[in-house]
């Protein structure tokens, strides 16, 4: 089939229609017909491009306006075109009000009226496809207002709630021991606050318009990871292994890229099994051929099957062993759309998570 030509459903009961309309119009458009309206039904489930529909008024089971009625709630898309043969403006308005019909043709039809209404609704079909489209991504941009409205008021002012009432609780003590621990608690809130701004900031640099391209080497971010991940790697007894084969260059927005390894990272040394003796987390990075395919891999507490698909939405929390904002994963999920990459989820509860991500080289 020609992705190209423009996809159009005739539905007539009439057999010499059927031929007529496919041999004059085949050459310059993908042709279905269909002989009765229970046929053209299975055709437009079968054939989601199908952009304009022919329908004969006169049916011998379903009138033609009622058909072209009852499927725009399915599929609301194709522009609807009543064929008839009657002049009455009963049917006229019937079917203004009642199918939403784009427009009618006279039969017995002239190829220059099939022309030209096939040009009318393809431009009125381009324009209310783009028109659905941008109230689709307009109604998501809605709701991770929403969603982001609710987090910053709810996720700032916790810790804010908690400084304030760590300072009025100090302000009645004169000795110094309970404002040392008070000062612990102030400490702790203060850097949940500065966890969340960093999110903020990831949030926004992903929304930036360009790409900041350069060449990168990926035994220097190796090394990068193992000098950023000390403390946490004594603190949480927590083995990182980190394997590099690059013999190739590859170029790609290194801002990006390090913030989807640190989210991934902090995540596997966040999500151990806390009584465990073994932890580990793996990263291995591997170019070849302008593609580098990247694992980080941990044995820690993992996702549940039925949250794997969730993990990348906005706000989700899969887990609540620790603190965390709900931006990470889908900041990594719109980095990598944003540089064409792949990721790749398995996990099993209890066992560990490895996330497998492919990025091509710009």
């Amino acid at each position: 089939m020609d992705m190209d030509k423009v996809e159009i459903l005739y539905v007539d009961d009439e057999l010499n229609n059927l031929l007529g309309f496919k041999a004059n119009f085949r050459l310059d458009y993908t042709i279905h017909t269909a002989s009765d309206t229970i046929e053209a039904e299975k055709i437009l489930a079968e054939n989601p491009n199908i952009r304009i529909i022919f329908c004969d008024h006169r049916m011998p089971h379903e009138l033609g306006v009622d058909f072209l009625s009852r499927i725009k709630k399915l599929y609301p898309r194709p522009i609807r075109i009543l064929l008839t043969a009657y002049a009455d403006m009963n049917v006229v308005v019937n079917a203004i009000n009642k199918g939403n019909i784009f427009k009618f043709v006279r039969k017995p039809w002239l190829n220059e009226d099939i022309i030209s209404s096939i040009e009318e609704a393809n431009k009125f079909y381009i324009a209310t496809s783009l028109l659905d489209i941008k109230n689709e991504e307009l109604q998501k941009a809605y709701d991770e207002l929403d969603k982001f409205a609710y987090s910053i008021s709810h996720d700032m002012r916790d810790p804010l709630a908690g400084v304030l009432s760590a300072i009025s609780y100090a302000l009645g003590y004169d000795q110094v021991k309970p404002i040392h621990e008070l000062l612990l608690l102030m400490q702790g809130s203060v850097l949940k606050l500065d966890q969340y701004i960093d999110s903020l900031k990831d949030y926004y640099l992903l929304r930036r318009g360009e790409l900041l391209l350069k060449e990168i080497d990926f035994h220097e971010v190796a090394d990068s990871i193992n000098e950023f991940y000390k403390i946490s790697i004594e603190e949480n007894k927590v083995n990182l292994s980190i394997t590099v084969e690059q013999n190739s260059l590859f170029k790609s927005d290194l801002s990006l890229l390090e913030l989807i390894l640190h989210n991934l990272l902090s995540n596997a040394f966040k999500y151990q099994k806390l009584d465990a003796k073994d932890k580990y987390i793996k990263a291995q990075f591997k170019v070849a051929k302008g593609m580098a395919t990247i694992i980080v891999e941990d044995n820690g507490i993992g996702i549940a099957n039925e949250s794997v698909e969730d993990i990348f939405k906005l706000f989700y929390r899969a887990s609540h062993q620790a603190q965390g904002m709900g931006f990470g994963l889908y900041n990594v999920n719109s980095a990598l759309i944003k540089i064409n990459g792949k990721v790749e989820v398995e996990s099993e509860l209890g066992k560990g998570t490895k996330f497998t991500l492919y990025i091509p080289s710009k």
